[in-house]
């Protein structure tokens, strides 16, 4: 694809309205995906770093902490992962639980072995997800997530990509449990996660117990 088509099939991918309206979900303490204006999560293809289709059905029954970014972003990108990789030392034994996800909004440059050498170099437990313009437009339609190509020089490689900047914590059966802003310190986020799984282990508890 070239680049005037990639920024054509890029721009603007999700409506502002419904980003608006995703973003103030997110601003919300804790929000569960059943009193959500908007749906948040769902189906995906992507390309992992190895090279491989991979689909939300290929993390079910693991915990999802999704970002969209990208791997040239100077600030907010590598501050989100620094964060995550924290989190991911503090939750101990919970983080085995969790598949943190790095999804970029820049696929004409972020190849799955750039993802897979950028994740890496933040923590080897973090998976890095392209695919085609058209699959990552779709799945940060799924998420409400923003994102737009912004020409920073005269050549058609000087471009930078604006994009909202959330963390999406999603459980085990890919519903959406709370967001968090890209800046929240690491133990904070291994708090909500943590709270979050105590919840839900509680849940199916009394489940359980009011079916016996």
């Amino acid at each position: 694809m070239r680049r005037r088509s990639m920024f054509s099939a890029l721009g603007r991918a999700m409506p502002f309205g419904i980003a608006v309206a995703t973003a103030l979900v997110l601003s919300q303490p804790l929000v569960r995906a059943a009193n959500s204006p908007v749906t948040i999560g769902g189906p995906f293809t992507l390309t992992s770093p190895d090279g491989t289709t991979v689909t939300e059905q290929t993390y079910r029954g693991k915990w999802l902490l999704v970002y969209f970014g990208f791997t040239s972003c100077p600030d907010s990108c590598p501050t989100a992962l620094l964060e995550i990789s924290a989190a991911l030392e503090k939750l101990g034994s919970d983080a085995d639980k969790l598949q943190p996800l790095f999804i970029t909004v820049d696929p004409q440059r972020d190849t799955p072995t750039v993802m897979g050498n950028y994740t890496q170099s933040f923590d080897s437990r973090i998976v890095g997800l392209t695919g085609t313009p058209q699959q990552i437009a779709a799945v940060a339609q799924e998420y409400g997530a923003y994102f737009e190509p912004r020409r920073s020089g005269p050549r058609a490689e000087d471009y930078v990509m604006d994009h909202s900047t959330y963390l999406y914590l999603m459980d085990a059966d890919g519903k959406f449990v709370r967001g968090l802003n890209a800046n929240t310190p690491g133990d904070r986020i291994a708090e909500a996660v943590r709270g979050a799984m105590a919840k839900a282990r509680q849940n199916a508890s009394q489940r359980g117990r009011s079916t016996q």
